[in-house]
């Protein structure tokens, strides 16, 4: 049966190397088998850029690249942790980068793809950020710092975003309801696949014509989430992830 598999916020890190043995395992298991495979954003933790020659991220690149060499396809999301991933790493990992509100065909059914950064429009501190990251104009004098420069504002970076969340209410970093159904009417939906929140769950959702899905995928942690989509709808599955890979 053909089947189509969806991830996020994999948040992969040097300091967590069994989210990536995790990931080898996935993309092992699936290659040729699966029609695609859709990472919607955070795949890393922090990416500084596609020059970024670091071990562990080579060894992503290889993995993935073993996957879509068997004939399964590769796409790639931006998140808010990797908005600088670029062209390069997608064709060394022999994939595609994705638009924000990408709208696939799931045998069958249509559904909206977005990491799901966007939808979180109470948080207006990190919808500012957000606008600054994704400018172009930033990214392009970001990128032309040195390697070790780049490392460290990641690092800065990182430690500023644990403690700004630490301290939001908790209805500020998940979605805006109202934006999820603007969305999915907007591109004309039943179904919106995303990630971003931590919060894996599947919601009903009222839209004008009816009612509507949202799929949230969980982030990696003691638990590894992905959605299978074929001919029978879509799943949100789990499984637990070994500390010992």
């Amino acid at each position: 049966m053909s089947y189509t598999l969806f991830i996020s916020d994999l948040h992969l890190d040097p300091a967590r190397p069994e989210h990536l043995a995790a990931l080898e395992q996935l993309l092992e298991e699936h290659a040729g088998k699966t029609d695609a495979l859709y990472v919607l954003g955070d795949l890393f933790e922090a990416w500084i850029g596609d020059d970024d020659d670091a071990p562990f991220n080579r060894r992503a690149i290889d993995a993935f690249r073993r996957f879509s060499d068997t004939g399964s396809a590769l796409y790639f999301m931006h998140g808010n942790r990797d908005f600088l991933l670029g062209e390069q790493f997608a064709a060394q990992c022999g994939g595609q980068l994705l638009d924000e509100g990408t709208v696939v065909e799931l045998y069958g059914t249509r559904a909206l793809l977005m990491h799901g950064d966007s939808l979180c429009t109470l948080d207006t501190a990190y919808q500012q950020f957000r606008a600054l990251a994704r400018n172009p104009q930033w990214q392009q004098a970001m990128l032309a710092k040195p390697l070790e420069e780049r490392r460290a504002i990641a690092q800065g970076m990182r430690m500023q975003s644990q403690g700004n969340n630490a301290n939001k209410a908790e209805n500020i970093m998940d979605v805006t309801p109202e934006e999820v159904v603007r969305v999915m009417e907007e591109a004309g939906v039943q179904n919106l696949i995303h990630g971003h929140t931590h919060r894996p769950a599947v919601h009903e959702v009222p839209l004008p014509n009816g009612t509507g899905t949202r799929w949230v995928l969980g982030d990696w942690g003691d638990l590894g989430w992905w959605i299978i989509a074929d001919e029978t709808g879509l799943r949100l599955e789990s499984w637990e992830i070994s500390r010992d890979s």
